[in-house]
């Protein structure tokens, strides 16, 4: 018996949606090697995936409806299962995240994660020395949560960024080129604000450390705070209206929109 016929679809997501591709190439009689060749994959990944050892790509959802005529079963799940990749204490954050009609973030190391580019986010979470596997997994996660951005009705975007997050190079220099060009174009679209705190502010109010304020459609306001081993939601009014307070001030001693895009063209040019 194979590990995919062991698997209790009940128990996540990502064991629903293995056992659901399993079940359907086998009800057209499709081995997973002639699969694996129609989705463009290696027939060993193919067999990781059925066995939910391996999280399915977006490249092999759309295929599978397809070959399938399951409509957009798989390609709707696919989302679904990505937040799997997440650590559990992290996908409450991102199910709000999805929700927030503005999303204020403060910054003192990396380019917030919704603004990043795929080396970029590969180069800060390779840092933690991830396996192969978990490190594809979790870039993956990081760009399915920067769909928001795109979505029909995309929230509000800004940010305060320490300069550190300009001058510290993750990576090779052109894979901070190119995540600083990416903010550049991010700062010049009108529902992003992107503002820079330069060295020459000193002391300022973040100096409790990163977090992100989230104006929610409906429902009290939230804040996310990061920590060492891992983050925590604030929901009280009390948290959330003292992250309002510090945003607000490091609004306020930090560089213009405009100031900023200079700064960040002038690290670009650095580079």
């Amino acid at each position: 018996m194979s590990a995919a016929t062991e698997l209790d679809p009940s128990a996540s997501v990502l064991k629903y949606y293995a056992t659901e591709l399993r079940r359907e190439r086998e009800k057209i009689n499709m081995t997973q090697r002639a699969m694996a060749k129609r989705a463009w994959m290696a027939p060993s990944l193919l067999n990781k995936i059925e066995a939910a050892k391996r999280l399915p790509t977006e490249d092999l959802s759309k295929p599978a409806d397809e070959l399938f005529a399951t409509g957009d079963r798989f390609q709707r799940l696919w989302p679904l299962v990505i937040r799997y990749a997440y650590p559990t204490w992290f996908r409450p954050f991102v199910e709000l995240e999805e929700a927030a009609t503005i999303i204020r973030s403060f910054e003192v190391q990396v380019v917030p994660g919704l603004l990043q580019t795929e080396r970029y986010a590969r180069a800060i979470l390779g840092a933690g020395r991830l396996d192969l596997k978990d490190l594809d997994e979790q870039v993956t996660a990081r760009l399915q949560r920067q769909r928001i951005l795109e979505s029909q009705d995309p929230p509000e975007f800004r940010a305060v960024l320490d300069e550190n997050v300009l001058r510290r190079v993750w990576g090779e220099r052109d894979v901070m080129r190119e995540q600083l060009e990416r903010l550049l174009e991010f700062a010049d679209q009108p529902r992003f604000v992107i503002q820079v705190l330069p060295y020459e502010s000193g002391a300022h109010a973040g100096v409790g450390g990163p977090f992100a304020a989230l104006t929610l459609d409906e429902g009290p306001d939230v804040v996310y705070v990061d920590g060492f081993l891992q983050g925590q939601i604030l929901a009280t009014p009390a948290d959330v209206k003292a992250a309002q307070r510090v945003y607000d001030l490091l609004v306020a001693e930090a560089l213009s929109p405009t100031r900023s895009i200079d700064l960040i063209a002038s690290a670009l040019k650095r580079l």
